[in-house]
């Protein structure tokens, strides 16, 4: 194994620098290039320029992923899916980082990417499934370039990571290849950066300069604990303890997401190793769909933060700019309006799986032992069959 080479100064100082206590609007070491307001401004290590198409199909991304969001929650009001866990509020951090992969990059998502999910190409009724209880995720990972959803809290880290390595051994990384060089993202929460597989990742990721980007939604809740009780610092100040960069960036601004999510995974299919992105951001909905977050929060909250809401502050800034008129709005609404029946009439629809296909894919090749059990499943349910026949 190759030395770890050093870190890469050219993606920025103010990325190793300490700043101060963690502060509740996000703090001066913040990324952003489009204000609450709408406005846009300019930062001087991340800045891009954008057409004005990819600003019109992030905005789509994003109004379209919170269709999605509230058709699945209405669906579980309704006794369609058995639980949902709601994105409202992280739009931006899901839609930026989505958008700044390229084809071959892998994603390991959490249960709440969602947006992501959409990104990769993935119908949004094969989540309605998972949630519905009916699969495991009808997507293929190796197609999609995206992971099945994992529900154990921050091991999709350690997975990333190991994804990784396997592709610094495949030799698709630091190659100067833009169609051949790929970095993986690991998702998770603030929540699971107190995990101990997150950080057991962190140390292998630095060890062997793993080509991974981890890439935390900080929405301050883990479920019904604070950010304030889980760390002390914020919490990309964390990666300079494991020996790589961390950067800070307004997770509800869709331009300085993608802007940072871009430049991390360039740094990581350049051979630079893994990066830090903490995507300061706010969960606007519950934790779950059997979460009550009025009993561990204050609205006031809330109504600050809605004032922040990311699909709002780039609508304004397409108005105000005339990047989008009302023929442009009036299709998407329509657009979000079919999307929403697909997802209404589809999950009422989809079947229920047969008993036996929990045995499939679980080994690439059928063991002795798992034979067994698949045989002696089938009589038994077989004889339940005979029973009602009877």
């Amino acid at each position: 194994m190759s030395p770890t080479p050093p870190h890469d100064p050219s993606f920025g100082p103010d990325l190793v620098e300490v700043f101060g206590p963690q502060q509740t609007d996000g703090g001066p070491e913040l990324v952003q290039l489009l204000t609450p307001e709408g406005e846009r401004v300019h930062h001087p290590e991340f800045d891009l320029d954008f057409s004005a198409d990819h600003l019109r199909g992030l905005y789509r991304d994003m109004v379209l992923t919170r269709r999605i969001d509230t058709e699945a929650t209405a669906l579980q009001r309704h006794g369609e899916l058995g639980i949902w866990a709601q994105l409202l509020g992280q739009e931006a951090a899901q839609i930026g980082a989505g958008r700044a992969l390229r084809p071959q990059d892998h994603v390991f998502p959490t249960y709440r990417e969602h947006g992501v999910a959409w990104c990769r190409g993935i119908d949004p009724l094969d989540l309605l499934g998972l949630f519905r209880g009916v699969d495991h995720g009808a997507w293929d990972p190796a197609e999609k370039h995206f992971g099945l959803y994992t529900i154990v809290i921050g091991a999709q880290a350690l997975h990333a990571t190991g994804y990784a390595m396997g592709m610094q051994r495949d030799g698709v990384v630091g190659t100067g290849d833009p169609d051949r060089d790929a970095a993986v993202v690991a998702h998770f929460g603030d929540g699971a950066s107190s995990q101990g597989d997150v950080n057991e990742a962190f140390i292998f990721a630095a060890s062997y300069n793993a080509p991974v980007v981890f890439f935390c939604q900080n929405n301050q809740w883990a479920i019904s604990e604070p950010i304030e009780r889980q760390s002390r610092i914020p919490l990309y100040q964390r990666a300079l303890g494991f020996g790589f960069p961390g950067v800070r960036v307004d997770g509800n601004d869709v331009l300085a997401t993608y802007a940072v999510t871009q430049a991390a995974l360039q740094r990581a299919r350049d051979g630079q190793g893994p990066t830090l992105v903490e995507a300061y951001t706010y969960r606007m909905g519950a934790h779950t769909t059997t979460d009550d977050p009025t009993r561990y929060r204050l609205s006031d909250d809330v109504e600050h933060w809605k004032l922040k809401d990311p699909i709002a502050r780039v609508e304004v800034y397409l108005k105000r700019n005339g990047l989008v008129d009302e023929t442009f709005l009036a299709d998407l609404k329509k657009e979000a309006d079919e999307l929403g029946h697909h997802l209404r009439e589809g999950c009422k629809a989809l079947p229920d799986p047969e008993p036996g296909a929990m045995f499939e894919h679980v080994y690439a090749e059928e063991t002795e032992e798992l034979r067994v059990q698949r045989e002696g499943f089938a009589a038994y349910h077989a004889g339940f069959e005979s029973e009602g026949a009877r």
